[in-house]
């Protein structure tokens, strides 16, 4: 059944829904619930799948073999169609007289969770195309409406499962189907991302219906209100504490309730912030039945870059106070340890709580891991893959946070994610470009704060939540702070995960590169990320005019 935008202008009567059971069907509503599950993130999926991504990218790369510094293999960076000479999609085909490019195709059962693409124009959120999904191999299109009417948050999903973000409509709205899916537009595609779950065959999916909007009117606006004012879940009265002064080089630690527990809060508050740096030479170390698993420092654990970056997400807060807030759940057997360092040469004032609530440990339960990489300087030529982390055993990959100093004015970010799960040979996703990856774009001219619950742009250049930008002038000098969380599109892995961020800058010049990564593993699951204080120390220094 087809439902045009005249129609769902007419709205949806409320309806309540009674919670379904994580082990039942895979429907719009289950998806919804999962959505705002921290529990469910912190166990390994009941049904199993793996994320997959049909883009943009530029079909000239397709080896990931060396020689990786040829621009016109591996590097090839026209991820877009900008003429009738460009494929960068599936195929043009004829549907009832009419033309349409198709984007996005899977067989067997699956879910679209997330959707990204970009204004065709730097000043104007305008399309003339009309974006059609067709689900289980039927002739009419399930969904069918401008792309960008439907998906910026004011169309069949509302803000924020779907959002105008920096000059791009971004869309977490499921849509599940039981035996395929393909996604065409009615013009020339410019860039575009289309991430997925692909399922194990035979699994128990019901297929997307526009009848299921007025159905789950009510669990849609309870998603919505949840995602834009989260609060830490189920989590009993008894909040662990630890508070002081760290003197340099002091570590403090503090022991966290015994027996099967999971850690459901976490705040950090420093004294002050006039040293920007503070955020990068205090780090967080945990502890989990008796093995490491977090060591990272605090502006990219909590997502907040070097200083004080404040913004909030589903995941994460950071307050004008300085307040930094975790809801990650983090599941322990039997015991458990926070510990917090001061790197720096002077005195810290700290405080740091901790807030415990009961888990049931099974064999789908998973330890929180985060880990930290930083470099400089990172030379932008030749171009290379610049490796975020590497992993070994099973697990889920929930998070990263990027944070880039960037020494001339003139863009930075035309790098492409590759991700490699479980010893693929070619990506599973292939992105365009680095702010696609993090959600916006036209990222030369996209210098402004932004956020939302699953991504946020906290600083770029000199502007952040407490001091935004008033020009259109485009500087992406200095540091710049991205982060993406994932709920629906995380990205389950039996043997292996690689995420590799490209390094293409349109200037030869020196860069600095720190990233914080999160994700679930098994005991046995290992990174390849060591704890590296004398990088953390190594911040890289601002241009002379931004000093």
């Amino acid at each position: 059944m087809v439902l045009t935008l005249a129609l769902l202008a007419q709205g949806f009567a409320p309806a309540a829904m009674a919670a379904e059971q994580p082990g039942g069907a895979i429907t719009f509503g289950s998806l919804l619930q999962e959505m705002v599950s921290r529990d469910e993130v912190a166990r390994f999926p009941r049904h199993d799948f793996r994320l997959k991504q049909d883009s943009s990218y530029n079909r000239v790369s397709t080896k990931p073999e060396p020689p990786r510094n040829e621009p016109k293999g591996w590097f090839a960076n026209h991820d877009f169609n900008s003429s009738d000479r460009d494929k960068n999609f599936i195929r043009i085909e004829e549907n009832g007289g009419r033309k349409e490019w198709v984007l996005m195709e899977d067989t067997g059962p699956g879910a679209i969770v997330r959707t990204w693409m970009p204004w065709k124009g730097q000043s104007k959120p305008t399309s003339s195309t009309i974006i059609r999904f067709y689900l289980d191999g039927q002739d009419e299109p399930a969904i069918e409406g401008n792309e960008f009417e439907l998906f910026q948050g004011a169309g069949i999903a509302p803000f924020p499962l779907a959002h105008q973000s920096l000059r791009s409509a971004v869309s977490f709205l499921p849509i599940p189907y039981a035996k395929g899916c393909k996604v065409t537009v009615s013009e020339r595609p410019f860039f575009y991302q289309f991430t997925y779950r692909k399922y194990q065959e035979g699994a128990p999916v019901t297929t997307f219906r526009m009848e299921d909007l007025a159905a789950n009117a009510t669990l849609i606006r309870d998603t919505c209100a949840t995602l834009l004012a989260p609060t830490t879940s189920a989590a009993s009265p008894a909040e662990p504490k630890l508070a002081g002064k760290l003197e340099s080089g002091q570590e403090m630690s503090l022991k966290l309730t015994e027996g099967t527990a999971a850690v459901r809060g976490l705040s950090v508050w420093l004294g002050g912030y006039d040293d920007p740096n503070v955020t990068r030479s205090v780090v967080l170390k945990m502890e989990f039945d008796g093995k490491q698993t977090v060591w990272c420092p605090l502006s990219e654990f909590f997502g907040t870059g070097v200083g004080l970056n404040p913004f909030q997400g589903w995941y994460r807060t950071v307050a004008n106070d300085g307040t930094m807030s975790s809801r990650w759940v983090m599941p322990y057997r039997e015991s458990g340890a926070i510990s917090i360092v001061n790197l720096g040469a002077e005195p810290v004032e700290f405080e740091l709580k901790a807030s415990i609530g009961d888990w049931q440990w099974d064999d789908r339960s998973l330890y929180f891991h985060a880990a930290w990489r930083g470099q400089y300087p990172v030379p932008t030529r030749p171009f290379s893959d610049w490796n975020y982390v590497t992993l070994k055993g099973r697990g889920v990959f929930v998070g990263d946070t990027l944070t880039v100093l960037n020494p001339v004015e003139t863009w930075w970010g035309e790098g492409d994610e590759r991700i490699f799960v479980d010893g693929e040979g070619f990506p599973s996703i292939f992105g365009t470009g680095t702010e696609d990856y993090y959600a916006y774009s036209w990222g030369g001219r996209s210098t402004d704060f932004y956020e939302h619950p699953f991504h946020a742009q906290p600083r770029c250049n000199v502007y952040n939540k407490l001091n935004r930008k008033s020009t259109d002038e485009r500087n992406t000098q200095g540091f710049s702070t991205e982060t993406r969380t994932r709920a629906l599109d995380t990205m389950p892995f039996d043997e292996s995960l690689q995420l590799d961020m490209e390094v293409w800058s349109g200037t030869d010049c020196n860069m600095g590169y720190a990233a914080g990564t999160y994700w679930y593993g098994d005991a046995q699951t290992v990174s390849n990320q060591e704890p590296d204080p004398d990088g953390a120390l190594a911040v890289p220094p601002l241009p002379e005019e931004m000093r």
